[in-house]
This record gives structure tokens, sequence and C-alpha cells, in this order.
């Protein structure tokens, strides 16, 4: 028998998950800002991990996505920026190490956009979705389903924001809140798995 995830409205009676704030998310923009990151995730052993790309609208138009991918730690996150020129040798020595294993969901798009924007294979992925699946729920749960599920909380997601040119370069205030506790949610459900 399938489980049903819970819904928005059921879901939104919960306490509200404790997110990261602003002074907890670190966007790396320099050679050396990045390698601190990159040492500083791989020492984590497990992350949180998601993407964002400026969404497409027309039919048959493609992404030129991701333009952020994100790295969430047990009380921080990275924003990786992927017009920072040196963002890109540390994002794929991440993105391809065996050992760090990177823990969201539905990492499949991911996956191909990755594997389309730089030629590389996400390794030690972490499909959460796959998990419930296996569990009995539907084929997707998603974060703010898995929240609810797993920790008892409300975890709120922007639709606004979701849709938002993540191409910038500079991210809003509410961009950086959005994809660093994407990431960071993700994490919080594995741990607790």
């Amino acid at each position: 028998m399938t489980k049903i995830a819970p819904s928005k409205a059921q879901t939104a009676l919960l306490p509200l998950f404790p997110t990261l704030t602003l002074d907890r998310i670190v966007i790396p923009s320099t050679a050396a800002e990045f390698a601190a990151a990159t040492a500083d995730i791989l020492a984590a052993g497990a992350v949180g991990f998601d993407s964002e790309s400026k969404p497409t609208f027309s039919p048959g138009e493609v992404s030129s996505g991701p333009h952020v991918v994100q790295f969430a730690l047990p009380t921080k996150a990275y924003l990786f920026l992927l017009h920072w020129p040196d963002c890109r040798a540390s994002l794929v020595h991440l993105l391809q190490d065996p050992a760090l294993r990177k823990v969201g969901f539905g990492l499949e798009q991911d996956r191909g956009q990755i594997h389309a924007k730089f030629g590389v294979t996400l390794r030690a992925a972490v499909d959460l979705n796959r998990h419930f699946h296996d569990a009995g729920y539907g084929k997707s749960m998603g974060v703010r389903a898995a929240v609810g599920v797993v920790l008892k909380q409300r975890f709120h997601k922007s639709k606004k924001t979701t849709t938002s040119n993540w191409a910038q370069p500079q991210l809003s205030d509410s961009q950086k809140l959005y994809a660093a506790n994407d990431a960071y949610a993700a994490l919080k459900v594995f741990e607790v798995l």
C-alpha cells in the first residue's frame, strides 16, 4: 500500500523548520575562498546538496544551468555561483569526489545538468526520493513533505523565488536563503534517517 505524503495544508500546521540565516551562508568568490570552502565541505563527509538554474519558459528552450550549486553543512551553507572564474576547479573536484556524500531530493535533473555543463559525473549522490520510495511513498517526495514526515516541521518554499533568475551575478537575500536552506533541510532529514 502506497503511503501518502502530507499536503501543504497539513504541513502548514506543524512548527516551523529552523532555517539557516544569512550570516550562516557563505558565497566564495576568490581562489583562496573556494579552496577554504572546498576543504571545509570535504571534511564534512556528507553534505546537503542542490543546484539552481535560471528557469526556462519557452517550449524547446534548453537550460544553461546550473547557475548556483549549494553545499550545506550542519551549521552553514556554501553557495557556489558559477560565474566566478575560480569556481569551476573546486566545484568539479567536489562533484566528482567519491568520499563526499551529496544528499538531496530529485538529483537526476541536477546530475543531467552537471554533466551537460561540466562533462563530469556527479558521484556519491544520495537521492532521498529513493529512500522514501522504498519506504512506500510515491515516486517523488520532495523536501517540504520529507521535513514534515521526518522532522515533524513545516518547510516553506517560495514559488516566486523558485522561478527567479538564478543566473544573475548577485543573488537577492531571498534567493540566498532559499538555496542554502533547500540543501540544509535535505541534510537535516538525512541526519535523522
